[in-house]
């Protein structure tokens, strides 16, 4: 791939990473936030999102720039510079925050179904069990046509609120007045702490540090700095879309809700059910409806491959992205649908609000190593990041670290305070804070303990030596899985071109229709006959080419059970499949053999095309 030679086509080509970043930013849990401020303290929280919005700005630059110059991840750095037991921690405590991302996704999914299709929330939850499959048909199509999927659910969610402001008419001098930083009460710094956890989200920093390295970077000293230029632009753009839509949404609220005086409307279902009689209008919660589904959906895509990326970079534990996708998703349906039963629909905006709380609280565990790394010669070398980027870096950090101490101390005493709460109840919480707070301070403070910066280079695949060359003897007895396609022509020209003179060919059918699945070797319908009859006659004419030990087995049922099974049986020192080139959802509905078959045989497989 050839760098475009045109300035504007190259910062084209760099576009994407930060849009894709960016939907975390608009995700039904910042709606829940947003609402909840606008409704309750009116315009004076929108210098929250902005201060928010610079500041996710400020770190994702850092996540790029990590990304660009090392070729690794953030969560790939931390497994190079921390002991196993520190890494451990950071990547549950990770996994955490991802969970609690995707319980606002099941939440806002759900409630969306249900403002636009009246689906009872909790079977909206379990159907967002099934965005599995539209997740792995995005997979195939490649990172550019997922950005280009993401940016059209961005354009949903943008186009929908800026219609909705329209038909709102908000106060202009008090959108003004709220840019100015107060903070009215304490409920209203619990609000500002969930929108900063709702706008810079954790598992977007390392998502962000990876996804920069999709792009063909010339790796000389120019290159790499107009790299890390044009992601640094690619954020500026991407993440004030992001502040565009939260501001929408407060602005909206307040304009709605906290002027007509709701002032307690902090639920998703109480805000769509308010916007029809207050606003006179059937468009607006319509448009507020399909935006929320666009942001779980979109939101959802992009948790998924950050869950990919922490835990192999963290733990070096790669499965299948659906499996990842599928696990998530349960562990967050699980409490989305306990919570419903047993509180009701309207608790959702307190789970809501709860986690993009605990996302803050996690925040820092992810902030502080992005700075230590960025901030070391030894990484970063030419490209390490100044004085005044340091200090602004560490009094954002210091400013985060502050207000989730704030909140924690305040929590605490409210639980203390109420008259039932016990010492069992709360010293296990204390404990837990505490163990905490230890963590993160030797995080802090980790390149002064170890005296140097320890940035030991881990390879995954071990020490670099050449496998030692050992004899393969002949292959005596090959086996061949035919199915009567055009794949035999391959299978059979492989075979009858490595036999020697006493290789025995075993011929493999498995038939599977729906008696042999049923009935196995007892059955003996048309398709049996018929079958045994074309092996006869492949044995016939490879004996006319020479291959005169041919012998064929038929097998029952399962294809993949049965062919390890008779390969079994017969010895068979080689065996040859076809392959039959279908991929995506046809892998689900017809089944992948070959996959299935390497893992129950213990000799070689040759796969002909």
């Amino acid at each position: 791939m050839k760098q475009p030679k045109n300035s504007y086509k190259k910062l084209l080509a760099f576009m994407g990473p930060a849009y894709l970043v960016s939907v975390g930013y608009m995700d039904p849990g910042n709606w829940a936030t947003d609402i909840a401020g606008g409704s309750k303290f009116g315009y004076s929280l929108i210098w929250i999102i902005l201060l928010s919005n610079i500041m996710a700005i400020f770190f994702q630059s850092l996540c790029a720039r990590l990304g660009v110059v090392t070729g690794k991840d953030l969560a790939q750095s931390c497994r190079d510079h921390y002991n196993r037991f520190i890494n451990y921690f950071l990547w549950i405590l990770c996994e955490i925050a991802i969970i609690a991302t995707d319980i606002a996704e099941v939440l806002g999914t759900a409630i969306g179904l249900n403002l636009i299709f009246h689906i009872p929330i909790i079977y909206g939850v379990l159907i967002t069990g099934f965005d599995t499959l539209l997740l792995l048909l995005l997979d195939r199509l490649g990172v550019r046509k997922i950005e280009a999927f993401i940016l059209c659910l961005i354009a949903i969610i943008g186009i929908s609120f800026l219609i909705e402001i329209i038909i709102s008419k908000p106060d202009y001098i008090g959108i003004i007045h709220g840019f100015v930083p107060s903070m009215p009460n304490s409920d209203a710094l619990y609000i500002g702490i969930g929108i900063i956890g709702a706008t810079i989200m954790p598992h977007n920093l390392y998502l962000h540090s990876s996804i920069v390295q999709t792009r063909n970077i010339n790796k000389t000293e120019d290159g790499l700095k107009q790299a890390i230029k044009f992601n640094n632009l690619d954020s500026l753009f991407a993440l004030n879309i992001a502040f565009l839509v939260n501001a929408g949404i407060l602005i909206l609220a307040a304009s709605v809700f906290h002027r007509s005086g709701n002032y307690g409307v902090d639920d998703i279902l109480q805000a769509h059910k308010l916007l029809e009689p207050i606003l006179g209008n059937t468009l607006a919660p319509i448009l507020f409806g399909i935006a929320l589904i666009a942001a779980g959906q979109s939101s959802t895509i992009t948790g998924t491959y950050a869950g990919q990326i922490v835990m192999e970079g963290f733990i070096n534990l790669r499965i299948q992205p659906w499996v990842r996708r599928l696990i998530t998703r349960i562990m967050a349906i699980i409490p989305s649908v306990f919570v419903i039963i047993y509180f009701g629909d309207s608790s959702t905006a307190n789970l809501l609000i709860l986690s993009q709380v605990i996302l803050s609280l996690q925040l820092s565990f992810a902030i502080v190593p992005l700075i230590h790394f960025v901030s070391s010669k030894i990484i970063m070398k030419r490209f390490v990041i100044s004085i005044k980027t340091k200090i602004i870096a560490w009094v954002l950090s210091a400013l985060i670290i502050l207000l989730n101490i704030e909140l924690v101390v305040e929590t605490l005493k409210d639980w203390i305070t109420i008259e039932k709460a016990k010492p069992l109840t709360y010293i296990p919480i204390f404990i837990l804070c505490f163990v905490f707070g230890l963590l993160l301070m030797y995080i802090i403070f980790e390149p002064i303990i170890n005296g140097v910066y320890n940035n030991r280079v881990i390879n995954i695949h071990g020490k670099t030596h050449f496998p030692e060359i050992n004899k393969i003897t002949p292959y005596n007895k090959i086996a061949l899985a035919l199915d009567f396609t055009k794949n035999d022509e391959a299978v059979l020209s492989h075979a009858v071109n490595l036999a020697k003179q006493d290789t025995i060919l075993i011929l493999i059918h498995i038939i599977e229709s729906a008696g042999a699945n049923i009935y196995g070797t007892q059955v003996n319908d048309s398709e049996t006959q018929n079958d045994r009859k074309r092996l006869n006659f492949y044995v016939e004419q490879l004996t006319r080419l020479g291959i005169k030990n041919s012998i064929y087995e038929v097998g029952y049922g399962k294809a993949e059970k049965s062919i390890a099974e008779i390969v079994e049986k017969q010895s068979a020192d080689l065996l040859i499949l076809g392959a039959h080139g279908h991929k995506g959802i046809t892998d689900i509905l017809f089944g992948t053999v070959t996959d299935k078959v390497k893992h129950k045989i213990a000799i070689p497989i040759l796969i002909a095309r």
